[in-house]
């Protein structure tokens, strides 16, 4: 790519197969910015990868990266943002549950300022299609919460359907190694440094082709901990620092 894009779209995909063409067409009829669209895959021989590589051979600034960081949605959507060419990366669903007409708006939010830009299923005008009762419901409790007890900026920071500065991203680190819990992580530490967050309203559609990678049982925990980790005391980037420090150690 000649330019630098303006987006860089992060899709993590596990098995898609050809049900990713139209999830990638819908994003390229979408997006009026300048982007590009990046698919992480685990394994080289995933059956979404050559549907992505066709695309992209009949012109879609779309390609396919191997994530080498460990198996997972959350491994797979850290080592997409870690190489977003773009100042903003947005990170939606292999499924086509997101509004990729929002893509543009959550870029320009963080363009103007904003280092998280939420699509919200639970502010007005926005909603929740076709989800199972619990994972609904618990998802809605969280997010209500956390936006009037903790003041984090948006009423639905377990959505993953978000728009981060990659610099904010790579300032404050990802520490998320297991489900779909980044959502909720940076929301949280952007909240902690008193850094803006804004959100927009949504229309979420639960998945009609292949199954859901959700696990809420074993991701739960994760999910906990970050919506626990919300409520702390203000953050400075130094503190930050040196906690991801300790993470990282062996």
């Amino acid at each position: 790519m000649s330019q630098i894009p303006r987006v860089s779209i992060v899709i993590p995909a596990h098995e898609e197969g050809e049900s990713i063409v139209p999830v990638l067409r819908r994003i390229e009829e979408s997006v009026a910015l300048s982007h590009e669209i990046l698919v992480v895959v685990d394994d080289e021989d995933d059956s979404t990868c050559p549907f992505v590589r066709s695309e992209a051979e009949h012109g879609m600034p779309a390609r396919v990266l191997l994530n080498s960081y460990g198996r997972g949605p959350a491994n797979a959507i850290r080592f997409g943002i870690e190489r977003a060419a773009a100042p903003v990366a947005v990170v939606t669903m292999a499924d086509g549950s997101d509004d990729p007409r929002l893509i543009d708006d959550l870029t320009r939010l963080v363009e103007r300022g904003v280092v998280v830009a939420a699509a919200s299923r639970y502010m007005p005008g926005g909603q929740q299609v076709g989800a199972p009762f619990v994972k609904r419901t618990l998802s809605r409790l969280a997010g209500r919460s956390l936006h009037m007890l903790a003041r984090v900026g948006t009423r639905d920071a377990t959505n993953s359907f978000k728009a981060y500065s990659t610099d904010f991203v790579r300032e404050v680190g990802i520490e998320s190694r297991h489900g779909f819990e980044i959502g909720i992580e940076l929301t949280a530490k952007a909240r902690r440094l008193r850094r803006p967050v804004a959100e927009i309203p949504t229309i979420w559609l639960e998945r009609s082709v292949g199954a859901s990678r959700f696990r809420l049982r074993s991701w739960l925990p994760h999910y906990l901990h970050w919506y626990f980790f919300a409520f702390g005391r203000r953050l400075d980037p130094e503190r930050l620092t040196r906690r991801l420090e300790r993470e990282q150690r062996p």
